[in-house]
């Protein structure tokens, strides 16, 4: 008999003939909720992040003057602004411009999980800005919603505003380990390209 085996013998013991509880099993599933853009939004601003509807990205990007701008690799080129200095190396960067994946109205939470256009992780976490581009038809309506769609064997980076900490005397510290500044811009699901309608 192990320690384990010990344990749960003193426990059923001290039950006796108790009957087992029923575990209550009505939490919220996937789809019970359609997603709000105006709540997503209203998330963002909560948490410091700047959001950006009805604009172009490169527009965007060109006006917050980026400087060196990191990017993964297959992210649509027409959302780089000319002009702009493209890194490689994200130590180098001031700035990322990624893609996401899913994007959490409840929570205001945004989530990359590594895809092409969203590049490694560690490249949305050590530029000083992040521009992050969702589309409409990447919001859902709750974290159910989200872990629905999402592949759990992908690295997955769930970011809710620009990185902030309390730790110290719970005085809110901004950067510490990723972006102070988190710029979103959403786009409209039939958007392709720079953020036109498809005509």
């Amino acid at each position: 008999m192990n320690s384990r085996d010990v344990i749960l013998g003193r426990i059923r013991a001290a039950l006796g003939d108790t009957p087992v509880p029923e575990v209550p099993r009505d939490y919220r599933v996937a789809g019970a909720v359609e997603p709000d853009l105006d709540l997503l939004v209203d998330r963002l601003v909560d948490y410091k992040a700047v959001v950006h509807r009805g604009r172009a990205v490169a527009e965007v990007v060109a006006s917050l003057a980026p400087g060196r701008l990191v990017v993964p690799p297959g992210l649509d080129p027409s959302w780089i602004p000319a002009g702009v200095t493209v890194v490689e190396d994200e130590h180098d960067a001031d700035a990322v411009l990624t893609a996401a994946s899913v994007a959490v109205a409840e929570t205001g939470t945004i989530v990359l999980d590594g895809s092409a256009d969203q590049g490694r992780r560690r490249l949305s976490l050590l530029p000083d800005l992040h521009v992050c581009v969702v589309r409409t038809d990447q919001v859902v309506a709750s974290v159910p919603d989200a872990i629905a769609r999402l592949d759990p064997r992908r690295p997955l980076t769930w970011i809710s505003g620009p990185s902030a900490t309390s730790d110290i005397e719970l005085n809110r510290v901004e950067g510490v380990h990723g972006p102070r500044n988190l710029h979103v811009v959403l786009l409209p699901a039939e958007a392709t390209g720079n953020g036109l309608r498809r005509g």
